[in-house]
């Protein structure tokens, strides 16, 4: 694209992968904790992991600014640090900043009549930001500003991120006309700087099927899954899983659904099984489809199939199936180290170069036992 339009810049990637070692030191040195409550990590979970990275913060991308880069492409991090980098590079208030990103980073959701596809203008001050958005059908509110506090977060005061904690016990919100809402008070409360790990195993193999089916005498049976232990006895349950996903009834919030006596007289059922191989599902899963379809029960009226299919064929092999295995924290004490950028010059000679590090960063980096950059 550069070098269709004739475009000249300095261009900034910032790795966010982690080298299994790196995570194999920190947990060896007790620097990883849990995170949201999840279990102990395992040496075992490091190595199972087919990719593993750490959430960055501001540093990196402050860092790839100020070696003169045009555009940064980072991997994965902390939304609001994308939009907060460069103010707080420029002395701005952290706190500030921070919540500005997290605002900026849904836009206009944050709006009155709110919507994920239009843009907002953040105006950052020494002590406040204004927000304003530019689709005039849409407004800034008191209430739709600070409603978005509560957004992806567990505790509407409190909001941990790298580094730090966004406080905002002490934020006030202002209306400064019919669209326009200042922003005042939030704060970055400092902690022991941790950055956030994720990380994915393989769980196997999954296949899919589709149905809808319209009786409600049919909908209150639960006889398929007993059918399917008889008929594959010389397979451990172990061996594979099989999920009903009933949309109508429990499709959405599942076991923890508050309303629990409605029986529905129409649902959609997704069919998945997922097993270390691809023979294995698809063979429980065309099994549990075939059963369903042909089921016979107490109060059965019609003599056809039970099931309407969407689609033929009705089973889809959906390929491999990972699922979390690492949501962690692990401590750094000097947070760039561990996201290594490559600067390129788009449009110029082909020149490339990885960044060096500082001396310290390398004298540390032998301290911690950590693979070169």
């Amino acid at each position: 694209m550069a070098s269709e339009n004739k475009l000249s810049f300095r261009f900034a990637t910032i790795s966010a992968e982690l080298d299994k070692r790196v995570v194999e030191v920190a947990l060896k040195e007790a620097r990883i904790s849990s995170c949201a409550g999840s279990p102990k990590l395992t040496k075992r979970d490091v190595k199972q992991s087919e990719h593993i990275v750490a959430q960055l913060g501001i540093e990196p991308i402050v860092r790839a600014l100020k070696h003169d880069s045009n555009v940064v492409l980072a991997g994965r991090a902390y939304h609001p640090s994308v939009f907060a980098a460069f103010p707080v590079m420029h002395g701005f208030d952290l706190g500030l900043s921070l919540h500005l990103g997290k605002i900026l980073e849904c836009a206009a959701i944050a709006c009155t009549p709110g919507s994920a596809s239009d843009c907002m203008l953040g105006t950052l001050r020494r002590d406040s930001f204004e927000l304003e958005p530019l689709n005039p059908l849409r407004k800034c509110t008191i209430a739709s500003v600070a409603a978005h506090s509560l957004y992806e977060k567990s505790d509407p005061y409190q909001l941990a991120g790298p580094g730090g904690i966004l406080d905002l016990t002490d934020t006030r919100f202002e209306q400064l006309d019919e669209r326009r809402v200042r922003v005042s008070g939030s704060k970055h409360i400092e902690t022991p700087y941790a950055v956030k790990l994720e990380g994915a195993r393989r769980a196997g193999h999954r296949y899919v099927s589709i149905a809808g089916v319209r009786d409600p005498v049919f909908i209150a049976q639960e006889a398929v899954r007993d059918r399917i232990a008889d008929n594959f006895v010389q397979i451990s349950p172990e061996d594979y899983t099989l999920i009903f996903r009933v949309y109508g009834r429990d499709g959405v919030l599942g076991p923890v659904e508050p309303i629990r006596d409605a029986t529905p007289h129409e649902v959609g059922i997704v069919v998945e099984a997922v097993a270390d191989t691809a023979k294995l599902p698809k063979s429980i899963c065309g099994f549990a489809r075939s059963t369903m379809l042909h089921l016979g029960y107490p109060g059965k009226i019609s003599t056809a199939g039970n099931l309407a299919f969407p689609y033929s064929p009705s089973d889809f092999d959906a390929g491999e199936v990972f699922e979390f295995n690492i949501y962690h924290l692990m401590q750094v004490d000097d947070p760039p180290i561990f996201f290594p950028m490559i600067i390129e010059n788009i449009g110029h000679p082909k020149e490339q170069q990885s960044e060096r590090q500082p001396r310290r960063h390398r004298k540390r980096r032998e301290k911690q036992k950590l693979p070169p950059l």
